[in-house]
């Protein structure tokens, strides 16, 4: 049976922070009509932060530690599934490999508690996504 008194307020607020921060970053995506948009930014942030608010339930750094470098690795192998090599256009999809990866470390942080921080890269990936943007549109 499912145990409603064990889900603490902190960890609601966690999970709705993840999928806050996680929609800044896939809106700009989407914005961009990029292939992975909000509801893969999204997935990625409130996973990761999930993930890491298990780990913190552990005891020990180590256990933690391994459930949080699993995270990492598993974006891995998700962003390079995003990255495509072709020899007219060559290599497309870094960047949205990238968010990818950004996105899973900030709902890290906000698994174990640091919304300020997590907050502060959102903006920060938010706007040099955008910076891209206009550096195309200017031509360079």
């Amino acid at each position: 049976m499912w145990d409603v008194t064990a889900l603490t307020l902190e960890q609601v607020i966690k999970i709705a922070v993840a999928l806050a921060l996680g929609t800044v970053i896939g809106f700009e995506r989407e914005w961009a009509d990029k292939p992975a948009g909000i509801r893969t930014h999204i997935l990625v942030c409130t996973a990761a932060c999930l993930i890491t608010i298990m780990a913190y339930s552990f005891e020990g750094q180590e256990a933690r530690a391994r459930l949080m470098e699993g995270i990492i690795v598993g974006i891995g192998f998700l962003g390079a599934g995003t990255i495509i090599s072709s020899s007219t256009s060559g290599v497309r999809g870094l960047t949205t490999a990238a968010s990818i990866w950004i996105t899973s470390a900030i709902g890290m942080t906000v698994g174990s508690g640091k919304y300020a921080l997590a907050a502060l890269a959102a903006v920060a990936v938010f706007i040099v996504l955008r910076m891209g943007k206009a550096k195309e549109r200017i031509g360079d």
